[in-house]
């Protein structure tokens, strides 16, 4: 799948940079956030610590990289940090934006042992975006603060939980369930007038680690969907359903991908191009209609995969 996506970065460098390069454009800061209290994703593992190679993501620190070059294209000062406590008030509000990529309860030491938040942190997040901050997420930023049925991979996962969501997944607009394996795929573009959209082509097809995702917020505005036709895996087993969107929160401007795993999907200008024009809107530089959507976009998307039955141990002799 690499030479596909490199030989969509030449099809889509000139559309992307048309579309989202503001010259003059009044600087900007956001917080890149990579505490991972669960699952440590390589591309956002410090580049100084030991790394052992696995899982489709090669390079450690990949994403810091990139999004720095996305800053310096967009006049955007990103701040990178894995520490919890900083999370206050007076601390978020020199942010004009966050973005996440992230896993598990961050009120937890976790994997990585990083400070984590307080709950107070947490609410100021939440607070903040809700009063006007942009919020970016990328891939596991929706395995982060799961709900109460999906905090352990049982029966309850796979299960909406509605009014019960955790008001981390309610501002984030949906929830990780879980992955199958690594597998080519498509996207299809709901909204290709959204900023960076157009920079995906409609014959898009490239491997990835899918997100089976459920959760949804109602005022979604889906903006690439999920085509599960010819996956393989039980999490797959359901009818399309987004991958993709962009919401309000209060005053506050949220998007999210579940992109994000691979190296070669950090590389890409498909990826490049809807995470670039995801920031621009969130930060508030573009305006783009965000009218709910879902049940045109993904109309059975609330159709969720039923979790296979555990394959009971062998008989002891």
């Amino acid at each position: 799948m690499k030479p596909q996506l490199a030989s969509l970065a030449l099809a889509l460098l000139v559309p992307a940079t048309a579309l989202l390069a503001q010259e003059g454009a009044p600087a900007k800061k956001i917080l890149f956030f990579s505490k991972s209290s669960g699952y440590e994703h390589s591309v956002i593992k410090d580049p100084s610590k030991p790394f052992t190679p696995g899982g489709g993501s090669e390079v450690p620190g990949l994403a810091f990289q990139v999004v720095k070059a996305i800053g310096a294209k967009d006049n955007i000062e990103f701040v990178f940090s894995k520490d919890g406590s900083l999370f206050s008030p007076a601390y978020l509000a020199q942010f004009d934006a966050f973005f996440f990529v992230t896993t598990g309860d961050l009120t937890e030491v976790g994997t990585d042992g990083n400070p984590p938040m307080s709950a107070a942190g947490k609410a100021a997040l939440l607070q903040a975006v809700a009063d006007g901050k942009g919020f970016i997420g990328a891939h596991c930023a929706s395995d982060t603060f799961h709900s109460p049925g999906g905090k352990e991979m049982t029966a309850q996962r796979w299960l909406d939980d509605g009014d019960n969501a955790d008001p981390y997944i309610k501002m984030l607009g949906g929830e990780f369930i879980i992955h199958g394996s690594q597998q080519v795929s498509h996207l299809i573009a709901a909204d290709p007038k959204f900023p960076g959209i157009s920079g995906v082509p409609a014959d898009n097809s490239f491997k990835e680690e899918w997100y089976s995702t459920k959760d949804f917020a109602k005022n979604l505005h889906v903006l690439l969907v999920q085509d599960t036709s010819g996956m393989t895996g039980a999490p797959y087993m359901r009818p399309n359903y987004p991958s993709t969107w962009a919401h309000m929160y209060g005053k506050g401007r949220v998007f999210y991908t579940t992109l994000g795993h691979r190296d070669d999907v950090w590389n890409s200008a498909l990826f490049q191009s809807v995470i670039r024009g995801g920031i621009s809107w969130a930060l508030g530089r573009v305006d783009a209609d965000v009218t709910p959507n879902l049940d045109q976009a993904a109309p059975g998307a609330n159709t969720l995969p039923v979790r296979p039955e555990p394959t009971p141990e062998p008989a002891k002799k």
